[in-house]
Parts: C-alpha cells; sequence; structure tokens
C-alpha cells in the first residue's frame, strides 16, 4: 500500500473507512484510533483530509492502492453525496445515486481481490427507504414505500449486501437526521433559531426520526464488537413531530419558535426534495439494536439537543 502517512503501531486491527472527511466520519476516526485501531480513509485531496484527521491515519486516492495481501479486517462504507444539499433534477439524482452504488460496488470489488478477507462491513444506507409514512412505527421489518429515496436506499443496500456471498458479515445501517453541533440539519437549522426566526415547517405533524452523533459512533463500534449483520435502524427511541422538534429546539437556544414556513414555501423553494424530506416524515425504531442491548447514551430529544447547544 502506497500512502503519505507513517509510523502506525504494527499488529493493529485495520479499518478501511470511506467518507472518512464528513460530518460521521472525522468524529468516528478519532473514536477508532483511540481505541487502537489502524485507520485507512479513501480521499479526493490529500490536504484536505490530512487537515481534517490530522496524523497517523493512511490516506488513500484509490483502492487500488490496497495491496491483495493486505489485512483489513473491516470496512465502513460512508461514502455518498448530500441527499439533501441541493434541488433534485434528473441530473442531481443520477448523481447521489452514482456516489453510493459506485464506491459500494468498489468495494465488493476489493473484498474479492484480497487474499485475506474482512469480517465485516458496515455500510451507510438511511430511514428514506421507508418512505413517507402517517406516524406509524416502523421498524427494519417495515416494507419500503414507491418513491425516490426508497429506490436509491434499496440499490444501495442490494449492492452492499453481495458482500455476504464472499464469507463478510454485512450490517447495513439506516440512518436518522444525525444530531450534533456545527453540522449538519442543526448545523443549518441553529443560526435561524438563534435570530428567533425558527419555528414548524409545513403542517409540523410530519415525523422526525433523529439520532445524536455520539449514539451513531457508538453503535457502529457495537455493530463491529458484536455478533451483527443485517438490517439496523439507527436513530433514538423517541421519534417526535417536525412542530416538538422546532419547539424543543428552540426552548434549548432560550428563544422562540413563532415562524412558520408553510407549505407551498418549501415546494417553490426545494421542490422535490423538499417535498419528500421537509414535508414528510417517518416514525422509525431502533427495534434491533434495542432488542440485542445497544444503549444509547441520548434517547431523548431534550437531552440530545442541549449536549447540542452547549
Amino acid at each position: 500500500m502506497t500512502t503519505d502517512s507513517a509510523g502506525l503501531a504494527q499488529g493493529s486491527r485495520h479499518v478501511l473507512l470511506t467518507g472518512g472527511t464528513g460530518f460521521i466520519g472525522v468524529p468516528l476516526v478519532a473514536a477508532l484510533r483511540l481505541q487502537g485501531w489502524q485507520v485507512t480513509v479513501l480521499v479526493r485531496d490529500y490536504a484536505v483530509a490530512r487537515a481534517k484527521l490530522g496524523s497517523g491515519v493512511l490516506l488513500i486516492k484509490s483502492l487500488d492502492e490496497i495491496d491483495s495481501e493486505e489485512c483489513v479486517d473491516v470496512i465502513i462504507n460512508l461514502a455518498g453525496a448530500g441527499i439533501a444539499d441541493k434541488r433534485w433534477s434528473r441530473d442531481r439524482k443520477k448523481q447521489l445515486l452514482d456516489s453510493r452504488l459506485h464506491s459500494t460496488r468498489a468495494l465488493v470489488q476489493l473484498v474479492q481481490r484480497l487474499e485475506t478477507r474482512p469480517t465485516k462491513l458496515l455500510s451507510a444506507s438511511a430511514i428514506g427507504f421507508y418512505g413517507a409514512s402517517d406516524g406509524r412505527a416502523l421498524d427494519e421489518t417495515s416494507p419500503g414505500g414507491d418513491e425516490f429515496t426508497h429506490e436509491l436506499c434499496k440499490r444501495w443496500e442490494q449492492e452492499a449486501s453481495k458482500a455476504e456471498a464472499l464469507g463478510v458479515s454485512v450490517c447495513i445501517m439506516r440512518l436518522g437526521v444525525v444530531l450534533a453541533a456545527g453540522g449538519g440539519m442543526l448545523g443549518r437549522l441553529m443560526p435561524i433559531f438563534n435570530l428567533g426566526l425558527g419555528g414548524r415547517t409545513g403542517s409540523g405533524q410530519q415525523y422526525l426520526s433523529w439520532i445524536h452523533r455520539d449514539d451513531v459512533l457508538s453503535a457502529i463500534q457495537w455493530l463491529i464488537a458484536n455478533d451483527c449483520r443485517g438490517i439496523y435502524n439507527l436513530t433514538a427511541p423517541e421519534a417526535v413531530t417536525n412542530a416538538c422538534f422546532s419547539q424543543q429546539l428552540a426552548s434549548a437556544l432560550r428563544r422562540p419558535a413563532w415562524f412558520h414556513q408553510p407549505a407551498a414555501l418549501v415546494q417553490l423553494l426545494f421542490g422535490e426534495m423538499g417535498e419528500r424530506l421537509l414535508l414528510n416524515g417517518q416514525n422509525v425504531v431502533p427495534a434491533r439494536l434495542q432488542r440485542e442491548g445497544f444503549r444509547f447514551s441520548y434517547p431523548a430529544l431534550s437531552s440530545a439537543l442541549g449536549a447540542c447547544v452547549q
């Protein structure tokens, strides 16, 4: 393997990570290194990645840099263009799909050529798999809806699941809205709410299934450490309505939540993306995590938001 880093501990467990410079990836790299993992991250820009991840992390620009004799114990796949970053034109939908399928397909091809195959592949997906719902609780056995987010997640998951035929335990992580200060949804909302301009979106009755980023990091490490495979919802046990979320965020920031974004305005500004992601929701429960003994640090929204706004 060629790399621009050196000085890693010999004999460490080795994890390969895609999406390692993102909102989840950066703190995940730090957490894994604290646990003694040797971490390799697939990146596009060495300088940007080094600035975000620090020294002691192996950086590669192509999976071809990994020799077939290399021992990779675990692969974590977080790569994919941000689904809420832009309006969904036909070209944008293709970009969203291709960014997920191509990276996941390349990882499975890597697994195929490695002489010693990884024990586990953890691959991200999203609760968009379930599509819009009427508020009924959805667990890992619930069917998906007939819409773009379902098709996107379904095909992404199918690509990752091909590693099972190669003897790898595959965990699919259907992520809810991830909360943490300085990025993600809160990064966009907090400046608005701090100005006292926050409030519900549309009817406010659509459900928001969220999870604190610290619990995402803990869940990933828990899935690695335990005999896990298959679909896992990475959401907190307490989904809330959009109106409830808005009120609790305003309360945490000691601001009012008087403003209201009408549905028509959301549709005008964001098109189909706004309709599906902002005006619709789903009440997703982490049934398998709870049943199998995972402990949430932030099971309730009030404590999660309190930690985010400190």
